[in-house]
């Protein structure tokens, strides 16, 4: 080994990244496992000079009084030819002859140098990929194998599922496609890349790009759904108050959005402004329909929209896509009824209240007798101590029932629960 050998080191780590140290460790290796074929299994070490290139090949043996491995052991009559000053149990290093490993050894370090490289290529490319997870990427078509893309991206490919294709979208060998990295995975054959279109991060990174606030961070994205090649909505929302971020996202003309739209292929998108508000959130993501009211459950997390009849395919849309994409984007679960439907619901309603409290009106007045169990005996009981109806009897408790001579506890139970059931009351309720 040589100085030529140092000055290709130096221009292989210039071209590929990769550490002069890393390569000379590699050919040390390689040399060191020419040696060992050609000396056998001695416990040996290699040292190249990183200045000059000189190497250094050693065998290291033990000094012992009977040889019985001359691999590893040296008598102390060889030793103290090497040197005088080794003694019994001392390690001796034997300079061994490089130029005697010749072709093989050149061979063998070539090998070596050439997976290494490789290998270290791989690894440069998995580290540069993986840091630009959740990014978009440029790439070339370069063909389809059953039904998956292959992209050239530059310094390696990367692959299109099918799962990851918008329906109906196809591409030719050549044409320039863009795509997000959706994973990237280290593979028996190097780095592998998966691409997608139909991620909805790939919508916030188009927008991201065509919009300077977003990428400034003067508007946020606050959600993203899709269903790919149909319908897209996204939330967003400005940090400065002088900024409308649904108009920004728009732009001049729809220019902005128009170019989001040119590159999904049509895919319609609906821009929503994002609000800590449920009602108006709700209202705006369920776009591009009119609502008339919003009804919230907070517990359940879970609305009720009221849309003219006009309005009602709209706001749910073709197959439910609508109202699926609203749900996924503010969180709550959401039904939607006509106005004609919310307004017989509403009248029924309130002729069942306007039922319930006549029939507890009439209740409150009907006689005793009216109760399960009160005979004309028990109900004149009653009436001489002071309760006449229903609603008399509903107010007491246990204990001022049995309070009342002649009415036992079992009795005074099933007269007061069927006074509170007649005038629907539960227990606890005056």
């Amino acid at each position: 080994m040589n100085h030529e050998l140092i000055l290709l080191l130096e221009q292989i780590s210039k071209e590929r990244g990769i550490s002069k140290e890393v390569l000379i460790e590699t050919v040390e290796s390689a040399l060191l496992s020419a040696a060992r074929k050609k000396y056998g299994p001695l416990n040996m070490r290699i040292h190249i000079d990183p200045k000059t290139g000189k190497t250094d090949v050693v065998a290291i043996k033990k000094l012992v009084e009977a040889v019985t491995n001359r691999y590893d052991e040296i008598s102390l009559e060889e030793a103290k030819l090497i040197d005088p000053d080794k003694g019994i149990g001392d390690e001796i290093e034997i300079n061994l002859n490089f130029k005697e490993l010749g072709r093989i050894a050149a061979q063998t370090a070539k090998q070596v140098i050439l997976q290494k490289v490789k290998e270290a290529e791989r690894e440069i490319i998995y580290n540069e990929f993986k840091k630009k997870e959740g990014q978009m990427v440029h790439g070339v078509i370069i063909r389809q194998e059953r039904g998956i893309y292959i992209v050239d991206l530059g310094k390696t490919e990367g692959i299109i599922p099918q799962k990851e294709q918008v329906p109906k979208e196809g591409f030719r060998r050549g044409d320039r496609v863009r795509a997000y990295i959706l994973e990237v995975k280290n593979s028996s054959k190097g780095p592998q890349i998966i691409l997608s279109r139909t991620h909805p991060s790939f919508v916030e990174r188009l927008f991201e790009m065509e919009v300077p606030e977003i990428y400034e961070g003067i508007i946020s994205i606050k959600g993203v759904v899709r269903e790919a090649g149909d319908r897209a909505k996204i939330g967003v929302f400005s940090k400065d108050s002088e900024v409308d971020p649904v108009g920004a996202c728009v732009g001049l003309k729809g220019s902005r959005v128009q170019a989001v739209v040119r590159e999904l292929k049509g895919e319609k998108i609906d821009i929503i402004p994002w609000t800590d508000d449920p009602r108006i959130l709700i209202a705006k993501a369920l776009s591009p329909a009119t609502v008339e009211k919003v009804g919230i459950n907070k517990e359940a997390k879970s609305a009720l929209v009221v849309v003219s009849d006009q309005q009602l395919s709209l706001a749910i849309g073709k197959k439910g896509q609508n109202v699926r994409l609203a749900a996924k984007l503010t969180g709550w679960d959401i039904d939607i009824i006509s106005a004609e439907q919310y307004e017989k619901e509403k009248s029924a309603e309130t002729e069942r209240e306007i039922e319930a409290a006549i029939s507890t009106e009439q209740a409150k007045k009907m006689p005793l007798t009216e109760l399960p169990g009160v005979g004309s005996k028990i109900a004149g009981i009653l009436e001489d101590a002071g309760y006449k109806t229903i609603e008399d009897v509903a107010s007491l408790n246990i204990e001022a029932i049995t309070a009342i001579q002649g009415i036992g506890e079992k009795t005074a139970q099933k007269i007061l629960k069927g006074a509170r059931e007649k005038l629907g009351l539960k227990d606890g309720e005056a």
